[in-house]
């Protein structure tokens, strides 16, 4: 890379401090089980694991929340919890990063989405996960939540410089609203992170699905075929009527869409021997958005997602990437894209 595309990004990334940033959507317990493997049990052909330890980490927006505050930017959450173990210990967590919580409500009848994951080990070996089980739930909005939570999103396009949308199909994220946030954002930057309701939105700034959310939305298979990845790409510009699309690609990399322009195709950054993707979507997001609200163009927004999907995949578990770890893989990237 050029050392005046390397100072650009490095100038941007200095940027992030502060930035506020507004995350709108289902806020995600992610629940780590460690075991050591002690024996085969004699009831069934399963393993027994001796419980080690547990913990809990914010996924979905709320691990996109996290990865801003990594970042050095200034998240502003936007969600509900369910008033149990698992959305007091999100709660807890935000509140000791200082994320503010007064647009997050604790609803009793609403059980927080958890994803409880169990890794099995031993001292001598890395754990792998050897069984998940969710535990779901699903907010029902009346006409009355739908107002509230207009009047709580609207005074954020004055307050914030950019705005994702995590939709984890849990129902809080509203297609109603969110057609209102696209008549309403301008030139505010609004991003979408959709697992399985791609084509239900349109007129935001941008979305960044992974290769098999695409698939899933448009009932194709892409594999290693250029043409159907071009064509794909450029349906969803369309059929969404965005600004840009980001598809990431796992091992391949991702691919930048922007109208009338040639696609970009951007290889993984690092190694393509990956430890772990979980939430690694959650970064891409919260990196992409954060550079286009510092005034970063959608290519130098997608060289940075690149380089942070790169480093979080490598750690295990839903973790995030910060401002230092960004530069430094800028620093140290040879690789210039054409």
């Amino acid at each position: 890379m050029s050392s005046s595309s390397k100072s650009r990004l490095l100038e941007l990334i200095k940027t992030f401090s502060g930035c506020p940033i507004a995350v709108y959507g289902d806020l995600v317990a992610d629940e780590f089980v460690f075991g050591e493997i002690s024996r085969v049990s004699r009831e069934a052909p399963v393993l027994i694991l001796k419980h080690r330890e547990s913990r809990i980490v914010p996924g979905g927006a709320g691990n996109a929340i996290n990865n801003l505050h990594a970042l050095g930017a200034a998240p502003i959450p936007v969600g509900v919890l369910g008033a149990d173990a698992s959305g007091q210990e999100l709660c807890r967590q935000f509140q000791h990063k200082n994320v503010p919580l007064s647009l997050v409500h604790r609803v009793n009848d609403y059980h927080t989405p958890t994803k409880t994951r169990f890794l099995a080990g031993s001292i001598h070996s890395s754990r792998q996960q050897v069984l998940r089980l969710d535990k779901e739930s699903r907010f029902q909005h009346t006409a009355e939540t739908q107002a509230k939570l207009w009047q709580e999103v609207e005074p954020l396009f004055e307050k914030c410089r950019g705005m994702i949308i995590s939709d984890y199909g849990f129902g809080f994220v509203n297609q109603d609203l969110t057609r209102r946030i696209a008549e309403r954002r301008n030139s505010l930057p609004v991003t979408l992170d959709s697992r399985h309701g791609l084509l239900c939105y349109s007129g935001l700034t941008a979305s960044t699905p992974n290769e098999p959310e695409v698939e899933e939305a448009l009932g194709i298979t892409i594999g290693d075929d250029q043409a159907k990845l071009e064509a794909a790409g450029k349906r969803i510009l369309r059929r969404q009527k965005l600004e840009a699309v980001l598809i990431t690609r796992g091992r391949h990399g991702m691919a930048l869409f922007v109208p009338h322009r040639r696609t970009v195709h951007i290889p993984i950054f690092g190694t393509d021997e990956i430890a772990d993707v979980t939430g690694a979507g959650d970064t891409v997001i919260a990196v992409f958005t954060l550079a286009l609200a510092v005034g970063a163009s959608f290519m130098e927004a997608a060289r940075l997602s690149n380089y942070a999907g790169g480093l979080v995949v490598m750690k295990r578990g839903t973790a995030t990437v910060t401002a230092a770890e960004l530069q430094e893989a800028v620093l140290n990237d040879e690789f210039e894209i054409t």
